[in-house]
């Protein structure tokens, strides 16, 4: 084996002991666990030219070595093929993504599949207003004072919401005012669905208007919800069981997370790779994030177009492999359930 191929298998090698041991790996130990078919003398040589190139360090004089960004980053790109999940990690997925529930309860159990998956923090972006439409409304008369508006979006994504109504609500008419709402509204996104509430609102007519005002307050309160970019996440309490692996602070990580400003501008800006996903390590990440890795995959009925993206945020000592896998799996397994909705 050349030089070049036998320096790429000893920094695999480093990669995935250090991240099972979490310990500086020596050529003695790599040695005795790989199968690398050179002495030790060699890979100290090979592990010279790699801390040369700045692919590995040793964090402590006559140490081990463990990866840096460059080298993390170096591992990645040579993963050309993400494996599948297990035939048991795609059963606990498909049973947790096909259970019973609404839009927001899918993605809440999304988040957290994720999150088992990877023992790492798993984001979901909610997928953007623009490449979401309105599809279908639903008005209901629930009882004499309590009627109900129900949103259907071209996304899959299902919001309803109940509230008061003074006057009395008489089927005819809240049947009517459907029909209309959903003629100027059909099409339209979230964004532009204030203009189509206000064309509605001109041709009710004066007896159904109070009705009418109610139900158009409340759609635009669901629309102004879908409006907003927003975060979910799972598994905070794996990043915190991690704050050996962050030399400084996991203060800034958490607080990113938090705050999902930072985490949204960096879902957004981040393009996908060939294989169909988005890695930013350590130093890549500006800022708070500049200590974790995020891994993550655009997910959506258009996928790998859409606009929304699904990931883990963790230390840069990650099993790379096994979260792009997982990232990748449930990213497809969603966009294949959004695709199937009416």
């Amino acid at each position: 084996m050349s030089e070049q191929p036998r320096r790429m298998q000893v920094l695999q090698a480093i990669v995935e002991d250090y991240v099972s041991s979490r310990e500086p790996v020596g050529s003695k130990a790599l040695v005795d666990r790989h199968q690398l078919g050179v002495s030790s003398a060699t890979v100290r040589n090979d592990m010279a030219a790699l801390e040369e190139e700045g692919l590995i360090v040793a964090p402590h004089t006559s140490s081990g070595r463990i990866p840096t960004d460059k080298g993390y980053r170096l591992f990645v790109d040579q993963i050309s093929e993400v494996k599948p999940l297990s035939a048991a990690e795609r059963r606990a997925v498909q049973t947790l993504l096909d259970a019973t529930g609404d839009f927001n309860e899918m993605m809440a159990r999304t988040v957290r599949a994720l999150a088992q998956l990877t023992n790492q923090v798993a984001v979901l972006q909610y997928p953007h207003v623009d490449s979401s439409t309105i599809r279908h409304l639903e008005f209901v008369s629930l009882a004499p004072h309590r009627a109900l508006v129900v949103v259907i979006l071209s996304s899959g994504q299902v919001d309803q919401r109940a509230f008061h109504v003074e006057a009395e609500a008489p089927e005819a008419s809240v049947a009517a005012l459907k029909q209309l709402f959903l003629r100027y509204l059909d099409g339209l996104t979230p964004a532009q669905a204030p203009d189509g509430l206000r064309l509605a609102l001109a041709e009710v007519p004066a007896e159904d208007r109070a009705l009418a005002l109610g139900f158009a307050a409340h759609l635009d309160q669901v629309f102004a919800a879908r409006r907003e970019d927003r975060i979910i996440m799972a598994g905070t309490a794996n990043l915190a069981r991690s704050t050996g692996d962050f030399p400084l602070s996991i203060g800034p990580i958490l607080e990113a997370l938090e705050e999902q400003v930072v985490l949204l501008r960096l879902l957004t800006e981040m393009e996908q790779d060939v294989r169909g996903l988005s890695v930013r390590i350590g130093s890549e990440n500006s800022g708070s994030l500049a200590e974790a890795s995020v891994i993550a995959a655009g997910y959506g009925p258009g996928a790998p177009g859409a606009g929304a993206k699904l990931g883990v945020v963790g230390p840069t000592r990650m099993d790379y492999p096994g979260t792009m896998t997982a990232v990748r799996a449930v990213a497809r397994y969603l966009s294949r359930i959004l695709s199937q909705q009416p």
